[in-house]
């Protein structure tokens, strides 16, 4: 196979953005969603002279509300509809009263619904209907599936034999009963598609790339699982066998159990890796740039026998990465993939990465333990690659700061220029995380992102995520009243320093 071509501009061009997940963003509703505050932060980025918007995962969300454990590869997560555009649309009157109360925004976006059927105009209908022909290779399963659990109110592999096996006449009296419930949730999908599609425009408008993430993995109660069970290592009854996870690393010392189910990688090849061929065709769909999470489980994954609680009883089984990016590229060309190469990372696995010419991750955070030979030190970073101060399963780096040593904070200093004031204080010029954003910055990295928390200055209590936790997580918004008057200007000065501003969006 011949190699395959250049990077996209995206990822070869110096670049410079946020990380924020949508959810994140501010609002009267519960989280963050796609009304007029994404807007309002796609105009921050280029008042800032940042040109990408890196989030997480956009899929429905399970309990925990990690974007990591998603009920479709497909779907989009009702949460983040915005209702503004709705009323604008004159199928909603009003926002809720009470927004951020439990059952307010599913209440409004059902009364949407009602109002769509009442006064939309032949073109909307003609839209919806456009879509939900287009889209029915996943959106069909995704809402039977959803409709069922709704109305079962268990996971799949619980349901009654007919229903968990798909026979002909049990998904005939399912479409039947809850014919009601498949329309709007075909809508609620024809509605978050549309409403993101108006935001990729309006990004792209001001010169601002959107950044995906999309995990390796997919999780047991999902769509995809219920409707495909022969790609997934299940037993009969539609248990995992086996799970998926990591053995111990820096953020876990019995390693992490995600309970994923492990793929049947023999299946997926056998057909030509369609499977995956899909996700890629609705992420690209959606985002300019691609973070694959988990990079190194397409090279070797970490099998755990699901009776095991933890991941440290477990054993690394090969996977056919090469085949399946091969493919890829035979499908797409050159693709705006990322690899998170985070953890244990082998040579074999470094080798896949740039044989398919993805760029990694290096994380400041990881950078100043250890000597002169540690990867992630800035002298070390590849100009093919993407550096982070940290990323949403770090502390903030005004929080790790905080949490070193008074030797480890000389020695941070040190390398970063600053000559500390007392040991225990911030480096003189500038407080922290500053030295470290202008690190990240000045790195030979093409792209390099700043999590929000760390360009607000925010301490732990800002913390996305704290791997290896189950409560607690996901929740942390920000607030416009956080943002410094100055720090347009100041980050707009820092990019120009640096030189990521991209030709496209300096014109």
């Amino acid at each position: 196979m011949t190699s395959p071509a250049p990077h996209p501009t995206a990822l070869h061009e110096r670049r410079a953005g946020l990380l924020l997940h949508l959810t994140s963003l501010p609002g009267s509703g519960p989280c963050g969603d796609l009304g007029w505050e994404a807007f309002n932060f796609v105009n921050f980025l280029a008042d800032c002279g940042l040109s990408v918007w890196q989030m997480l995962p956009v899929g429905p969300p399970q309990g925990d509300l990690s974007p990591y454990q998603s009920s479709s590869v497909h779907a989009g997560s009702p949460h983040l509809i915005g209702l503004d555009p709705l009323i604008k649309s004159g199928w909603l009157d009003q926002l809720p009263d009470n927004p951020g109360e439990a059952g307010a925004k599913p209440a409004a976006l059902r009364q949407a619904y009602l109002g769509f059927r009442q006064v939309a105009g032949d073109a909307d209908r003609a839209a919806l209907a456009t879509f939900i022909e287009a889209q029915a290779h996943w959106l069909e399963d995704y809402a039977l599936f959803r409709a069922i659990s709704e109305d079962r109110a268990l996971p799949w592999w619980k349901w009654p034999k007919g229903l968990r096996e798909r026979e002909n006449r049990a998904m005939k009296q399912a479409r039947t009963k809850l014919a009601d419930a498949l329309d709007y949730i075909r809508w609620e999908q024809f509605v978050f598609f549309s409403q993101w599609a108006a935001l990729r425009d309006h990004a792209n408008a001001r010169g601002v790339k959107l950044f995906g993430d999309m995990p390796i993995f997919v999780a047991h109660d999902s769509a995809e699982v219920w409707a495909r069970p022969h790609d997934f290592d299940l037993n009969p009854d539609g248990s995992t066998r086996v799970v998926a996870g990591v053995p111990p690393d820096y953020f876990s010392a019995t390693g992490q159990r995600w309970g994923n189910p492990l793929y049947r990688w023999d299946q997926l090849q056998a057909n030509g890796f369609q499977f995956w061929i899909e996700r890629i065709r609705t992420q690209l769909r959606l985002f300019d740039l691609i973070r694959i999470d988990h990079f190194r489980g397409f090279e070797a994954y970490w099998e755990i026998p699901a009776s095991e609680e933890f991941a440290i009883n477990g054993r690394w089984i090969t996977a056919p990465g090469d085949a399946l990016f091969e493919q890829l590229a035979a499908e797409f060309g050159a693709l705006p993939l990322v690899a998170e190469d985070l953890g244990v990372i082998t040579d074999e696995v470094t080798a896949l990465r740039k044989k398919y010419r993805m760029p990694g991750m290096k994380i400041l955070q990881f950078a100043f333990d250890g000597g002169t030979d540690n990867p992630y030190l800035p002298f070390r970073h590849e100009t093919d690659s993407v550096v982070y101060t940290g990323t949403h399963d770090n502390d903030t780096s005004l929080g790790w700061f905080r949490a070193l040593s008074d030797a480890e904070r000389w020695h941070l200093a040190d390398y970063l220029g600053y000559p500390a004031a007392e040991p225990a204080g911030d480096p003189v010029g500038e407080p922290m995380p500053w030295p470290l954003i202008r690190s990240a910055l000045a790195s030979t990295a093409n792209l390099a992102i700043l999590p929000m928390q760390d360009v607000l200055a925010l301490d732990g209590s800002a913390r996305m995520n704290r791997p290896g936790t189950t409560s607690g997580n996901w929740t942390w918004r920000f607030d416009w009243t956080q943002v410094d008057p100055t720090l347009a200007d100041r980050l707009r000065h820092l990019v120009s320093l640096y030189g990521r501003q991209p030709e496209a969006a300096s014109d």
